[in-house]
């Protein structure tokens, strides 16, 4: 993440783009006392991507394009918005500066639309503005604006433990192709955890938090390359609840198991469904009857492990 020296009085616009990602397992605790869920997961970054660029202005405002950029608000609850405003605050600067957001990834769609606007906007900006703030206080403050925000600002694939944001690299190897029914009807994350504590009967049968040991044979899947093992391994809790929400979610599921995927899970709280594919030509053969089945308004193909955010253009 550490960035090449670049002339402030010459920088006028850096561009940066960020991942979306997928829950190649999601486990969720019972709800603690603070309304939050202790998770674990193991994300795995895409390459379906956001791009932010920032630009030099008088004040501070967000624009957006892209699928879908009609339902992203454009005010001060703009994620992406958010993240300039408190590195402003916490490097001390008192710049204006306009965010363009061209989005790639699926609006509420459970791969972290939001969160990758909100990466894409601290590294644009810190660039921008050459804070001079290191790796370790970029992360600190993405944890601060949302747990998949560290994650995204990294990469590849790691465990997320806690609320998500505490990370710890996964090392593994191959690279892996993914085939997405997209919906253009969202689901509210927090709508999702509370059907989820609903359906547990507002107790959770969980006795403890999550534990990494839950993800032995996935983890070892990755370790492998093995995409057979790593299909037989995805898991969401959250699952159950988007399909309560939503039944009819039920529909790309079957038809990507149709359709031989080597696994099928939706993303995160969805409704985003994920299928993964033997090869990058089957993700092509899952989209399409995706499309044939009319089980999605939209599909979408990738592969991952990618990086996290990064500089793509400074001018």
């Amino acid at each position: 993440m550490t960035l090449s020296p670049v002339d402030v009085a010459t920088t006028r616009e850096v561009r940066v783009r960020a991942p979306g990602k997928v829950n190649l397992s999601l486990h969720v605790g019972p709800v603690d006392a603070d309304g939050y869920h202790p998770l674990t997961t193991v994300f795995q970054a895409v390459s379906v991507f956001e791009e932010v660029t920032a630009r030099t202005s008088d004040e501070r405002l967000v624009t957006v394009s892209g699928p879908q950029h009609e339902l992203v608000p454009t005010d001060s609850s703009n994620l992406a918005m958010r993240a300039a405003e408190l590195l402003a605050d916490a490097a001390g600067i008192d710049e204006g500066v306009h965010l363009h957001i061209d989005k790639g990834v699926p609006v509420a769609g459970g791969m972290a639309g939001g969160s990758a606007d909100a990466a894409a906007a601290l590294l644009a900006c810190d660039a921008l503005w050459q804070t001079g703030l290191s790796r370790a206080d970029l992360l600190e403050l993405a944890a601060r604006l949302g747990s998949d925000v560290p994650f995204v600002l990294q990469g590849h694939t790691a465990v997320g433990q806690g609320r998500g944001d505490l990370l710890t690299p996964v090392l593994g190897r191959g690279e892996f192709h993914w085939a997405f029914a997209v919906q253009d009807r969202g689901l509210s994350a927090g709508v999702v955890y509370g059907a989820l504590d609903a359906l547990r009967g507002g107790t959770s049968d969980v006795a403890l938090p999550p534990h990494v040991d839950d993800d032995v044979p996935l983890l070892q899947a990755l370790r492998a390359g093995d995409a057979r093992a790593l299909g037989a391994a995805l898991h969401n809790d959250l699952q159950p609840a988007a399909l309560e929400l939503d039944p009819r979610l039920a529909e790309p599921l079957a038809v990507a198991q149709d359709a031989g995927a080597l696994g099928v899970v939706v993303s995160g709280s969805g409704p985003t469904v994920a299928a993964l594919a033997r090869s990058r030509q089957h993700a092509l053969v899952l989209a399409a009857a995706f499309t044939a089945s009319g089980a999605a308004d939209r599909v979408l193909t990738a592969s991952g492990p990618v990086p996290g955010a990064r500089v793509v253009a400074a001018d």
